[in-house]
């Protein structure tokens, strides 16, 4: 239940931001919200409502409009974020990834493989994702060992990937690989397109997740998987950088998923402590209780206001590693420490399966791992605060 707060009030979204920031957010209160606790529940890939999100124009929409999408910003992503992450986690990350990979290729890649992979996922036709974490690796992106050893005609891929989004649903990944043995353990790694019917390609569902049940993630094995030389993203040698760019627009993006669930978290408890009463008085009289919910207001601005900030330092290519790490650090982690507050606030109520402030306590332990974990951010914004 949506309280009398609006944390994510337009005031601090760019002008050029809010008209992408209210479709968002109509099309939550619409398509998302009514079914989130149902796919929580059931563990299900919420098909119906990626559809609409493809139909309203929502889904994959960063493509460039050569290419059929709408060229979104990453203010304007960043407020598509947080609106469909206060509304459900699971379901917007299914969102989200339906179209991942795609900056890689389109940034990257030759205008022939743009008209026939990215276009179709802009026009809603196909869906994409991004092969890199492995079983045994994940934030080491110089420590992978899936390899692409070159033969007549293109690449032979073989390895295993871990926690790929659409590994199972994909018509198609980006997937990086190791092409390389130099001393530059950085110039080893290139980026691929591998169809996911290609043969020496299989792919099985993870086992089910704490959280963001709706959304899928899988395990994939390669074993002899060929891709024709044109499948090859972007020059050889050339994956780590240039997907060290990427996860600084994807890391101010996860900013948005924190900020989506803080929100969330933090409306909730506001409802449900002053509209609970105890020891003959409302539960929001209590002092502690006031100032939970003051330092949680108070963490949750400053994240959001990094995070703006974050979106336009990375847009102007201004420390843009930096500003990213601190961005998604910061917003993740208060994301946590809300909807800690929020359950303690709830209490003996929020272990209730069915409490929205139950859902988002095992959702926020995702986004603090995905692209980099928080330890990880911290060694960035260390390294380049120098």
């Amino acid at each position: 239940m949506r309280s009398d707060l609006d944390l994510l009030d337009e005031s601090l979204v760019p002008e050029d931001a809010r008209e992408a920031k209210r479709e968002a957010r109509e099309f939550a209160a619409e398509h998302i919200a009514p079914v989130a606790e149902e796919h929580f529940r059931e563990g299900t890939y919420p098909w119906d409502v990626l559809e609409a999100g493809q139909e309203a124009g929502l889904v994959g929409q960063d493509v460039p409009e050569e290419y059929g999408g709408r060229g979104l910003s990453l203010v304007e992503l960043l407020a598509v974020a947080e609106e469909f992450y206060r509304a459900d986690a699971g379901i917007g990350l299914t969102l989200m990834l339906a179209s991942f990979g795609n900056e890689l290729v389109y940034e990257y890649g030759t205008e022939e493989q743009c008209e026939e992979y990215v276009r179709p996922v802009a026009e809603g036709e196909q869906l994409s994702g991004l092969a890199v974490s492995e079983p045994e690796t994940g934030s080491d992106l110089a420590g992978m060992t899936t390899a692409a050893e070159r033969v007549e005609g293109g690449y032979e891929l073989t390895g295993e990937k871990y926690w790929v989004g659409n590994a199972v649903e994909a018509d198609w990944l980006t997937l990086y690989a190791k092409t390389g043995d130099r001393e530059d353990r950085y110039g080893n790694y290139s980026l691929f397109i591998v169809e996911t019917d290609r043969d020496g390609y299989e792919a099985e569902h993870i086992p089910e997740k704490m959280g963001m049940r709706a959304s899928k993630q899988g395990h994939v094995v390669l074993e002899d998987c060929f891709v024709p030389e044109g499948n090859l993203v972007g020059a050889e040698g050339g994956g780590f950088y240039a997907l060290a760019d990427f996860f600084n627009h994807g890391r101010v993006v996860v900013g948005g998923h924190g900020l989506g669930l803080a929100a969330a978290a933090i409306e909730e408890a506001w409802e449900f402590v002053h509209g609970r009463n105890a020891f003959g008085r409302n539960v929001s009289d209590f002092q502690s209780v006031q100032h939970d919910l003051a330092n949680a207001r108070t963490e949750f601005e400053a994240a959001r206001s990094l995070t703006y900030r974050a979106a336009g330092k990375v847009e102007a290519n201004e420390d843009a590693g930096l500003w990213a790490a601190m961005a998604k650090l910061k917003a993740t982690e208060t994301a946590v420490d809300c909807a800690e507050r929020g359950m303690q606030l709830h209490g003996g109520r929020s272990v209730l399966a069915d409490r929205r402030i139950a859902r988002v306590y095992r959702d926020v332990r995702i986004p603090v791992i995905y692209e980099g974990a928080s330890e990880i951010q911290r060694n960035l914004v260390y390294r380049q605060s120098k």
